[in-house]
This record gives structure tokens, sequence and C-alpha cells, in this order.
């Protein structure tokens, strides 16, 4: 069992994120100073399907549109191309001879950057698109490269009658087959983990708008009708970005399908880097955790029943903005940190022990987000479970018991600091108890545990790092082992700390 969790703890070692924390800063600083040709900021859909007065801002130039099916991810996604002259709104938004009678009134409002090679000023402009007397009605709209990747990209080649042609006795073998271009072959190596050395592509329509691409292995070909569908969309969605103007905008559907969860977290960390090198926008949908991953908070929206939330929410807690919730009380916490800390207290605190089953805790990427989240169902007369709140002791929100609002203790310190720093005071009376926690011999580790904690305490810098680093140093113990250890301990020796806490979990639930 230990041996199973070092394992799997070494396998998200290997799949932490390739874009720096340094990257992802100047990114959003980018985009906050307006240092973009052309980029969309911001879209305010007065009305447009199932979406009415929403406002969506791209703070971030990679973007994930997340939500249940129905909750309005492609509505913005279309929305979002709908003010560049080169798209047509037809191809996102047809209108049917019949039953297509909502797309009255439909409206779009949008704040864009639009401006050439060595001009200055950070002025915004403004757009708007609307449908009126069954037309679309686009006024002074901008000029773009619009890249857009529908869910028919990963249909197998086989499948798609424009390649149909190509199995018929008659057609002749073209003479030219190109090579990938180096960059490109590297790019799609990193996201697929395997070489693509050999392959070539060919063009097989007179307008050279239709490409067939030929693969190599083990010195024999084949050809596109025997690739995966993800290998063919991986191929086909990074030749068609690098072949593009830099300052694109790029669209893409369900972005995770026909792909592994790696290969699929290696693909966002592909468009991110690609917006930096080629300074490109991108926008997809997704119902993958694993595609949100390399994103910061600022870069996720989570769309449903007709509204929209940004903060870095899981997949799972989307249940709790589409009402799916079915346990008696929902605590709404920053991060997966609050989220261990929160459930160890009902654990261990929680003298009910039939109630803790009908506790969750969900983690909602921001302090804000979770205040957010918890004020709208206290407003909301529709729902019917109780919430509460608890924020981190650094949190900037405003903490209010009436309200259900709670704090974590230590104010204006992070949980981590906590944590940590409360276990290495009492090291000596804690070192046997937080031994066994982490599945080590009391008899003989010891000694290796003070010093791995007190070694981390000396070089450790950012906080959020101790209890990974501490798990390194023991030979890859996870790093949801090290938290849930200290932790533990930490709550049983401040009980009187979470009185308030465990007080108002026993009251609601």
């Amino acid at each position: 069992m230990i041996f199973g969790k070092r394992l799997k703890h070494h396998q998200e070692l290997t799949m932490q994120s390739e874009i720096r924390q340094s990257e992802i800063t100047e990114l959003l600083e980018k985009v906050k100073m307006h240092k973009y040709q052309r980029y969309l900021q911001a879209i305010h859909i007065v009305k447009m399907r199932g979406l009415s007065d929403v406002n969506v801002r791209f703070d971030f130039p990679v973007t994930a549109l997340i939500g249940p099916n129905g909750g309005g991810k492609s509505t913005i996604l279309g929305a979002a191309a709908c003010v560049y002259k080169e798209t047509k709104t037809k191809d996102f938004f047809p209108k049917s001879s019949f039953g297509d009678t909502s797309m009255t009134d439909w409206s779009v409002d949008y704040e864009l950057l639009n401006r050439d090679k060595g001009q200055n000023g950070h002025s915004v402009l403004r757009r708007k698109v609307k449908f009126r007397a069954l037309r679309w009605i686009r006024r002074n709209v901008l000029s773009r490269d619009v890249s857009y990747f529908g869910i028919g990209r990963t249909v197998a080649v086989s499948e798609r009658p424009e390649f149909r042609k190509l199995t018929k006795p008659t057609y002749g073998c073209p003479e030219n087959l190109d090579a990938l271009s180096s960059n490109v072959a590297k790019q799609i190596e990193h996201i697929l983990g395997k070489s693509v050395n050999g392959f070539r592509k060919t063009t097989i329509s007179s307008d050279g708008k239709q490409i067939f691409h030929i693969g190599e292995n083990q010195g024999q070909d084949y050809s596109e009708f025997h690739f995966g569908a993800g290998e063919s969309s991986i191929i086909r969605i990074v030749e068609a970005i690098e072949s593009k103007p830099d300052h694109s905008l790029i669209l893409i559907e369900e972005l995770e399908n026909g792909l592994h969860p790696v290969a699929t977290r290696r693909l966002v960390e592909y468009l991110i880097s690609s917006a930096k090198r080629k300074h490109n926008q991108v926008i997809f949908t997704t119902h993958s955790d694993e595609a949100l991953f390399p994103l910061p908070s600022e870069a996720i929206w989570a769309c449903c029943a007709g509204n929209v939330q940004q903060g870095k929410l899981s997949v799972k807690s989307l249940r709790i903005l589409t009402g799916e919730v079915g346990n008696k009380l929902s605590i709404f916490v920053e991060d997966e940190f609050a989220k261990i800390i929160v459930e160890i207290i009902i654990q261990t605190l929680l003298q009910d022990k039939d109630a803790i089953e009908q506790v969750e805790t969900y983690a909602l990427g921001g302090d804000g987000t979770a205040v957010t989240v918890h004020k709208n169902r206290k407003d909301d007369p529709t729902v019917k479970h109780k919430s509460l709140c608890i924020i981190d002791g650094d949190s900037q929100q405003v903490d209010n018991e009436e309200q259900g609002i709670f704090r974590l203790p230590n104010h204006g310190q992070k949980p981590e600091v906590s944590v940590f720093q409360g276990i290495l005071a009492n090291i000596d009376s804690n070192i046997a108890l937080l031994t066994v926690s982490l599945h080590l011999s009391v008899e003989t580790e010891q000694s290796r545990v003070r010093a791995a904690i007190q070694d981390v305490s000396y070089k450790c810098r950012d906080p959020h790092l101790y209890f990974a680093q501490i798990g390194s140093r023991l030979g890859l113990i996870p790093e949801e082992v090290v938290r849930r250890a200290f932790v533990s301990i930490w709550v049983q020796e401040n009980k009187e700390l979470f009185a308030d806490i465990v007080k108002a979990i026993n009251r609601l639930n």
C-alpha cells in the first residue's frame, strides 16, 4: 500500500506543470496593462441562447470554460468569435427556418484592443453584435485571424467523407510528401510523449486546405487512417497554430476529446507557451480537471444554469453551482489545504459521527469565489441545503459568523505556515506520533523525520511547498500523506481554536 502511494506521488511529480509561476504572472500583467495589439478583453452577453446579462473577462490569454452540458460554454466560445469579420456568425449560431424564434433580440457587447504594430495607447474599443429582423447586424467589426477547432476534429479520418477518395485504388499517390517542421514536431512530441520523426504530410485538394499525414513506426509507413483520433487532432491543432500569424484567436471545443489526461495537461501547457511566443489568445471548453491544472484562477470560468463564475473550481465542485449537492451541509473553502483542515476538524471534533456523512467540503479555488458562492446560496430561496464558508487566516475577505463566514485561526497567516510552525514549535513531543502518521518506523526513523522538517524550515521560502519537500526528503512520501499527518496533530493540539466552527457545524447539521 505504501509503495503504491509513493509510486502515485512520483507520477504526480512528473506531471507537475512546466509553466513557471513567473510566466503566469507575466502573462496576467501583460493583459492587465493592455500590451497586446489584438486582444478580446471582455464580453457582455445581453441575451443569447440561455444566457442573459452575463459578463466574462479574459484576464489571461488562455481561458477555460467549464460547466455541464447546456450550461453556456459553447455560447460564450461562439460569441467571442462574432466580433471579428473573418468569422461567419452562421457557423456558430445558424438560424433554422422554423423553431428559432428565440433568437430575436440577441445582443452581445465587446471590449477589445485592436492596433497595428508600433501604435501606442491603451484605449479599449467597444463593439456590438446583435440579431435583428432575421439577420445578424455587425457594424465596424474588426479584423483578426480566428481559428476554430470543433468536435469534428476528433472524428477518425477514416470516417470523414473528404478523405474517402484516398481509399480508391485509382487515386494517385502525391509526389510531394513534406516533413513536419522541426518546431511543429518538437511541440507534438512533447504533448504526445512519442517521437514523430519520419512523419510527413501532403496536400490532397486543389485549394491546399485538405492535408493528409503519413506516420512511421520502425521503418514502416502508415497513413493517417490508422492514427489515433487524439493523435491526429494534436498534430492538426499544433500545425495550424504554428502556421497562424501572431495575435490570432484560437477557439477549441472540448479540448480533452480523444486525449489521455497527461496529453490534455501538456496541450494546455503548449497553448500557454504559444500565447507567450506568438501573443495568441486561446479560449476552450472542457470537462477535464487536467486541462485546468496549469491555469491560474483568473483563467477559468464556470458556466451553468445561465450564470458564470470566475475561479479555479474543479469539475466536481460544479455540483455546487448546478444545485446537484445532496448533502445536508456544504462547507466552502479556498483551496485543497484548507479542505484538508476542515475535513480533519469534522472527523476529529464532531461528536455525532452519523452527522459527518452529511457534511461535504468543497475547495473553490479562491477565497472570493468561496464567499461569493456561499452568499449566493444563502440568498437563493430554491436552495434547500445549508452552507458555511471558512476562509484562510490571511484572507482579505471579511469573516462574519452571523452570515456563516468563519476564519481559520492565526489571523493574517497562511494556514500552511500556522500548521508547519505549530508542529515545529513542539517537535519534541510531536515527533513520535508524526513519524507513525507518515507510515515510518517510530524506532528507527524519528531522527530522519526531525532532520527533514528542520531542513525544510531553514531552506524552503514558499509555504505551499513545505509538505511536498518533506515528503521528497523522506523518500517520495505523497504530499497528501504529509499534509494530513501535520494537520491531524495540529488540530488535536488546538481544539479550542475551532470551537466556534464546530458549534456552527453542529447547529446546521
